[in-house]
């Protein structure tokens, strides 16, 4: 019985530990996606708008409507592929930024649509 006490413990402590990460690694992504996005995107999509396509906006709505493969489910990937091959007006970020950058970005749009920028 006293074994299984300290089983429970270390299991606990684990969790405790893995989940600290996990939401700092999430903050460092969303950090790093903002400077991406300012850096590549703020200049057609300031304040989730859009410069080029007035309604196709990174908002949630619109992501529902005119983002391939986002739906009312919400699909980061979506995202990911819409930066890195770009669609019509929108350029592909594949030759530009790393792939971890593509996913940072994509994360800080996701983000900051949930918030409704």
């Amino acid at each position: 019985m006293k074994n299984s006490g300290i089983v429970v413990a270390v299991v606990g402590l684990f969790f405790v530990f893995v989940l600290s990460f996990g939401e700092a690694a999430i903050a460092a992504d969303l950090a790093s996606g903002s400077q991406v996005f300012a850096s590549n995107c703020a200049a057609c999509h300031i304040g989730g708008n859009n410069a080029v396509m007035a309604n196709k906006t990174l908002k949630q709505d619109a992501l529902e409507q005119y983002l391939d493969g986002y739906g009312p489910e919400h699909s980061i990937d979506a995202i990911i592929y819409q930066v890195t091959n770009g669609k019509n007006a929108m350029a592909a970020f594949k030759n530009r930024l790393t792939a971890e950058q593509i996913e940072d970005v994509a994360a800080y749009v996701y983000d900051q649509a949930e918030k409704g920028w």
